[in-house]
């Protein structure tokens, strides 16, 4: 096992090389360092100003040593600073990863156990009144827009019954009274979906013919369902959260922006609405390395649940 984690993580070096151009080609390529200065300083400012800038930045260097250092300084995750705040952007990242982190960690396991447990228990009784209620309403909880969750829980449970805080953000203890809203109308928003993912994998395994074999042997189905289809199952779980664990370090855009959580989702649509590029490259960057990072955990995972995958 070890030397399958050390030889996937040497096929990362050219992934992460690779994520590195690509990033590189987006701010100094596809946008030029004289449409982000325009940006910046505005459409009248003078050629003066734009040069100077230019020359601030490093945008007057030769594009092959501009990638080498652009190169070095997303290896070393050196990010500079702001162009808007000034602040380190290591700093920022670092302070705005922890309320998203609060928020969407809880809110997204909680949600993943609710699934799955609405999953098993609608596919215990297939094909019955329960089973087809579940997804009717499963599919009306997906046509209804994450903003109108979110408009419609801050005015209800919010405004008008005064269970929660409408807006707000506090460090320590006291963040869990606003961090409940938000999670809960995540879990509403996101129920629909994950139920009807869960509830057809669960369905394609109670269908498989060793499942007539555990019944026919007199397992109960309780054990049938616990025991080995969802074990059975877990391949699919695992890689729809693989994929969606890399983006809760970033948050929700959405639920910050609208309950005032200082996340880095927050902090990304203040850097788009800012132009500011320095910081909009620092997330894209740590987003792509996470999301690599987490395909390699998915692999390690799918081994350690089916003995069918072997280290290679």
């Amino acid at each position: 096992m070890s030397a399958y984690i050390i030889r996937r993580l040497l096929y990362l070096v050219p992934t992460v090389l690779g994520v590195c151009l690509i990033t590189f080609l987006l701010f100094n390529v596809v946008t030029t360092g004289e449409a982000i200065a325009k940006q910046r300083l505005g459409q009248h400012a003078t050629q003066e100003q734009i040069e100077s800038y230019l020359k601030t930045h490093g945008y007057d260097k030769p594009l092959l040593i501009r990638f080498f250092i652009n190169l070095k300084d997303l290896l070393t995750f050196n990010f500079g600073r702001s162009e808007v705040t000034h602040q380190k952007i290591t700093t920022m990242l670092w302070n705005g990863m922890w309320p998203s982190l609060s928020l969407m960690v809880p809110a997204f396991f909680f949600t993943l156990f609710v699934a799955i447990s609405i999953a098993l228990f609608t596919a215990l009784y297939r094909n019955t009144f329960l089973d087809r209620s579940t997804v009717v309403l499963c599919i009306i909880g997906m046509s209804v827009p994450f903003l109108a969750y979110i408009i419609l829980g801050q005015y209800i449970l919010g405004y008008k019954l005064k269970y929660f805080p409408v807006t707000g953000y506090e460090w320590g203890l006291g963040v869990f009274k606003f961090l409940i809203l938000p999670g809960l109308i995540y879990t509403a928003a996101s129920l629909g979906s994950d139920v009807r993912f869960y509830r057809t994998v669960v369905l394609d395994e109670i269908n498989q013919d060793y499942v007539r074999t555990a019944r026919a042997k007199g397992l109960s189905p309780n054990t049938i369902l616990f025991k080995h289809i969802l074990k059975n199952a877990m391949i699919p779980i695992i890689t729809r959260v693989v994929v969606a664990l890399p983006f809760l370090y970033m948050g929700s855009l959405l639920l910050e922006d609208f309950y005032g959580i200082p996340g880095l989702g927050a902090m990304a649509l203040n850097a788009i609405d800012g132009n500011d590029f320095a910081v909009i490259k620092a997330i894209t960057f740590i987003g792509a390395i996470l999301y690599v990072l987490a395909n390699l955990a998915g692999d390690i995972l799918y081994a350690l649940v089916d003995p069918r995958v072997e280290f290679k």
